[in-house]
């Protein structure tokens, strides 16, 4: 198996340059992961499909729907593009490469979890300070503006936003300078994340009911359709730091509330 990621690895590195790769390859690899991971989510909510999961009983229409993937294509162009090219001779300096060989999976899986830990607490900070009334009102205000979320959702966003909290998503690789296979896999696994985060859809196959620190849809839906004063969840992806700093109260409260609901009716069920 090594061998074949190897052999195929020679291919891109023989055939691409290095800039080609870490610019316009993780260009073409986000796209590619963002749209096919994040539309399923908008056939089926237009389709009514899998409603019994859905966290919120209203649906986006069809035309917010399409306004969100006309803005992010716009962004993602824009924006997202130029920052990673840009950016490009930051992560040179600090050390990134392509070659031959791979790193090991110790090694890759450790950075990437320094990744995650280190992302979730510049998001939740940098989150907070967008939850104040003047960055509220003129920034982040775009990303609430749907209250009922879906995957595509996650990146929607004013271009400040983007610049501001996408700091907090290169800012581990920056610093480590990893390989490029690793900065590839990091950003797969931080898409997959804010999409699921961002479906609208609480799912028995979810993270959220494996990893008990992982935050997922649920956890980020109640932070959507309260207001900015209120919401608090403000971690990407993990809880502890909405727990922590007490961030978190109303939704453990609402949780708490629904759960004795549920014990109540089953109990009633039974007699």
């Amino acid at each position: 198996m090594a061998s074949i990621f190897e052999s195929g690895w020679k291919y891109l590195i023989t055939n691409f340059s290095d800039f080609q790769l870490a610019c316009l390859g993780s260009f073409f690899l986000h796209e590619s992961v963002f749209f096919l991971s994040g539309l399923p989510f908008v056939w089926i909510e237009r389709a009514g499909w899998l409603s019994k999961y859905k966290i919120q009983a209203k649906n986006n229409s069809p035309a917010a729907q399409d306004r969100c993937i006309g803005r992010l294509l716009l962004y993602h162009f824009g924006v997202n593009l130029p920052v990673m090219i840009f950016s490009y001779p930051v992560f040179k300096y600090m050390g990134m490469r392509s070659s031959l060989p791979l790193p090991s999976w110790n090694i890759i899986l450790t950075q990437i979890m320094f990744y995650f830990i280190l992302e979730d607490f510049i998001f939740y900070w940098g989150h907070r300070i967008l939850h104040t009334k003047w960055l509220y009102k003129h920034v982040h205000s775009v990303h609430h503006e749907y209250a009922t979320p879906f995957g595509l959702t996650s990146e929607y966003a004013h271009p400040a936003e983007i610049l501001f909290l996408g700091f907090a998503t290169i800012f581990g690789p920056a610093i480590t300078g990893p390989h490029l296979i690793t900065l590839w896999l990091w950003m797969v696994l931080r898409v997959l994340e804010t999409v699921e985060a961002h479906s609208g859809y609480h799912f028995p196959w979810s993270p959220s009911n494996f990893f008990p620190l992982y935050g997922g849809a649920d956890f980020h839906d109640y932070h959507h359709r309260l207001l900015y004063t209120k919401s608090g969840n403000y971690s990407s992806t993990f809880t502890y730091m909405d727990r922590i700093f007490g961030t978190d109260v109303g939704y453990r409260k609402l949780k708490a509330l629904k759960n004795s609901e549920f014990e109540d009716n089953y109990e009633q069920k039974k007699q």
